[in-house]
């Protein structure tokens, strides 16, 4: 077996086109767009070529056939307990032998970049696309959510992986109404002056990304070394999603006009990109805007969802939630709803998530492999 280093347009149209075959039969997968995912390999479009490094690969057999692809990388900014490296994009045969050789080479890579560990499958960029392996709920991906068949599990354990943090994602129907404890909470501040409440309007989306970020920055500026988000960030986020915002879908809480709390919730654009075979050109953006129009996508997903301290447990959050209600169960637009995933890390999301009855609709699993095999291994610490 040898590796390919992809570096010439041909080889980046298998790198891209490698995983139709191996899912030709997988009524589940959904193609991501091409674009996508070269994006994340693009210099001039990934900031984290600032401050690391990556190459694709793509595995031959001795008769000449590819049978495995992956990408690995190193950040400087991927700050773990020991200098650790990345890999994401795996796609692979069911055969153990293939897999170790392609993952021999990538520790071997990473050794020689001073790396101790790696992580998988992750994403060379944030958290919110392509990251974590997945081990139940093997139905439609989210848009951006990795897919893969059941056996990757086998593959990467047999190897030595183990799950450093599971990745919950839950979800419920929307024919379900809400509970009783949901809907005193609703009823009690909607009759109270100081609290009201509304959903996005596109056509003054600069208040709304101001309102974002003020709730962003109390709320989590406490997690992650204290980063905060600037308004420029948030109306550029905001800006991007104004195409695809479903007004009705995205609401705010407020106590005496202070924004206190959000659900930030959009379609899911994969019901949209699948029928595309990765293609998003003219003829693709026409095909969009006919499915919008016709209202193809019955399934919306939850992005942000978030109270500031001093109103958190409290029920404030049922306040936009039962309004969301009242737009989604008679409309009957959305069949289901799903949030991105929650690390197992952090239960007091975890608990938000259950205070909206919902279930674990699917798991993903970060994995960690410690290069030197008798260091203590340990799993993501717990927030607070």
């Amino acid at each position: 077996m040898t590796i390919d280093v992809v570096n010439t347009i041909q080889l980046e149209k298998i790198f891209l086109d490698f995983p139709v075959e191996l899912y030709k039969d997988d009524k589940n997968y959904i193609r991501p767009l091409n674009k996508d995912i070269e994006e994340v390999f693009d210099k001039k479009k990934n900031k984290f070529f600032k401050q690391g490094e990556c190459e694709r690969w793509l595995l031959k057999n001795n008769e000449g056939k590819y049978i495995a692809r992956l990408a690995v990388f190193v950040n400087k900014k991927y700050a773990q307990e020991q200098p650790t490296g990345g890999i994401g994009f795996f796609e692979c045969i069911n055969n153990q032998e293939a897999c170790n050789f392609i993952l021999d080479k990538a520790k071997e890579w990473m050794l020689e970049r001073g790396m101790e560990a790696m992580d998988g499958p992750i994403n060379f960029g944030e958290r919110d696309r392509w990251w974590g392996l997945l081990v139940n709920g093997f139905e439609e991906p989210l848009y951006a959510m990795n897919y893969n068949p059941t056996y990757y599990q086998t593959l990467l354990e047999n190897y030595g992986f183990k799950a450093y943090f599971h990745q919950l994602c839950f979800g419920l129907s929307t024919k379900v109404p809400l509970s009783e404890k949901m809907t005193r909470w609703h009823d009690y501040y909607e009759k109270d002056p100081n609290f009201t409440v509304e959903h996005i309007k596109k056509n003054n989306i600069d208040k709304y990304a101001n309102d974002f970020t003020i709730i962003y920055n109390k709320a989590w500026a406490k997690h992650g070394g204290g980063k905060t988000i600037e308004f420029k960030q948030a109306k550029l986020i905001f800006s991007k999603m104004k195409p695809i915002i479903d007004e009705k879908i995205t609401w705010f809480v407020y106590h005496k006009g202070e924004p206190i709390g959000m659900w930030i919730n959009i379609p899911d654009l994969n019901q949209y990109f699948k029928h595309f075979n990765g293609k998003f050109g003219w003829m693709q953006k026409i095909h969009f805007l006919y499915l919008k129009m016709t209202g193809a996508c019955k399934r919306f997903v939850g992005v942000v969802y978030g109270i500031v301290p001093e109103f958190q447990g409290k029920g404030t959050d049922a306040y936009m939630i039962g309004e969301c209600t009242k737009y989604v169960q008679p409309s009957q637009r959305y069949h289901n709803y799903e949030m991105q995933w929650i690390g197992d890390f952090n239960p007091k999301m975890v608990n938000l998530a259950k205070n909206l009855e919902a279930n674990e609709v699917r798991r993903l699993t970060t994995y960690r492999y410690l290069f030197d095999r008798t260091k203590e291994f340990k799993r993501h610490p717990m927030l607070g």
